[in-house]
């Protein structure tokens, strides 16, 4: 039971802790691949009057691999009788700097000239299923630059769906849809060199922090500089939080094996008292009768820890095989529970177990090492 005890919270922090690394990881990947690593814009509602000198200016920076002037403001779409509010954005032809064509559930990633004789628009999964619209389906954007009144009527242009993309996170899903520059310049009334914002992708996101504060200096007002760990910030921040608490809460787990040892080894103390006394009659001192139940508890500790590890690498198999444990992609933005071990991981909870299970051990050794071999012999005590 007691190496039952330490394989159970083994298995159970290592699976937990791996489970919190592969929850990280793949929403990193999802907002990393989604949106763009750094955004410049301005304090003011007014655009980027030379957008094209701005980014002249990024592109020649080392940690810079690509930059681009995007023109992006909210609007209305529709599909049929179906209307919806969202946000536009407009992109080079070729497509924006982030990785979206890898999210592309339906269709294909095309903002240019369709069969209908429309460009092309890509959008959310989330709204495609409320405008219900499929690719081939015709829709219309409503854009309005400043306020609307008498003079300032709405923009109206009618594309074709091209693609769905899907990354599971509503925040994307649900409010972007994207389309050629040019036709974004035409909607919003912003011709070119002007721009709403520069978007900046690096090749190193290890770069993006110190990238931003470079950029912070150099920068001069209204220019602001924004990184998408500060955009995205409330879902950083909810990722980090599991990160961090978890790991305590199932240590829990193995300081209770700890305890059912020090009980399985004092009940080994307790049946052994007159081979205790025995031994010490013969010349057993004190530090070889701690050494053996000090032995004894490594011994099971270490047993119970390589059960977890396997037990836990079998998880790991199972749950990348078979995805066992399904996940509601609305409340968790994945289908599936992913996991990643890593070794840091198992060297860390390996030292912690032992440590835990050595000095579970010290306790009823140095119970057993003070016993009186008279009194035990003769009492049996």
């Amino acid at each position: 039971m007691a190496i039952g005890g330490v394989a159970i919270g083994a298995a159970g922090l290592l699976i937990a802790l791996s489970i919190v690394h592969g929850f990280k990881s793949a929403i990193e990947d999802k907002i990393l691949g989604f949106g763009t690593h750094v955004t410049v814009f301005t304090h003011t509602n007014q655009p980027i009057f030379r957008a094209d000198t701005l980014t002249t200016f990024l592109i020649n920076m080392p940690e810079i691999i690509d930059v681009q002037a995007v023109i992006q403001g909210q609007g209305m779409v529709q599909a049929g009788d179906f209307v919806d509010g969202t946000v536009i954005k407009g992109v080079d032809p070729a497509g924006d700097l982030s990785n979206l064509r890898n999210f592309i559930a339906q269709g294909t990633y095309d903002l240019g000239e369709q069969e209908s004789g429309r460009p092309g628009i890509v959008m959310g999964a989330r709204l495609a299923r409320t405008l219900g619209a499929q690719p081939g389906r015709t829709i219309t954007l409503y854009t309005v630059r400043g306020e609307p009144g008498p003079h300032n009527f709405p923009e109206i242009m009618q594309f074709t769906l091209s693609g769905v993309y899907q990354t599971g996170i509503d925040i994307f899903d649900d409010t972007l849809v994207f389309i050629d520059r040019q036709h974004a310049s035409r909607l919003f009334q912003l011709n070119p060199p002007r721009a709403d914002q520069i978007d900046i992708k690096v090749a190193d996101i290890s770069q993006i922090g110190p990238l931003n504060r470079q950029l912070f200096d150099k920068l001069p007002f209204p220019y602001f500089n924004e990184t998408i760990y500060q955009r995205y910030s409330n879902i950083f921040a909810w990722i980090n939080l599991q990160e961090q608490t978890i790991p305590f809460v199932i240590a829990v787990m193995i300081i209770v094996a700890a305890f059912n040892l020090i009980g399985t080894i004092l009940m080994m103390v307790l049946e052994r008292t007159r081979d205790i006394g025995i031994l010490k009659t013969m010349g057993a001192t004190d530090g070889n009768i701690r050494s053996v139940f000090l032995y004894e508890g490594i011994f099971v500790g270490l047993v119970g820890l390589i059960i977890g590890i396997v037990i836990s690498l079998l998880f790991w198999w199972i749950q990348g095989t078979y995805e066992l444990i399904p996940l509601s992609e609305e409340n968790y933005f994945l289908t599936t529970a992913p996991v990643e071990p890593r070794l840091s991981d198992f060297i860390i909870v390996s030292i912690v177990t032992l440590s835990l299970c050595a000095i579970a051990s010290w306790f009823p050794a140095r119970v057993a090492a003070r016993m009186n071999p008279l009194n035990v012999i003769q009492f049996g005590r």
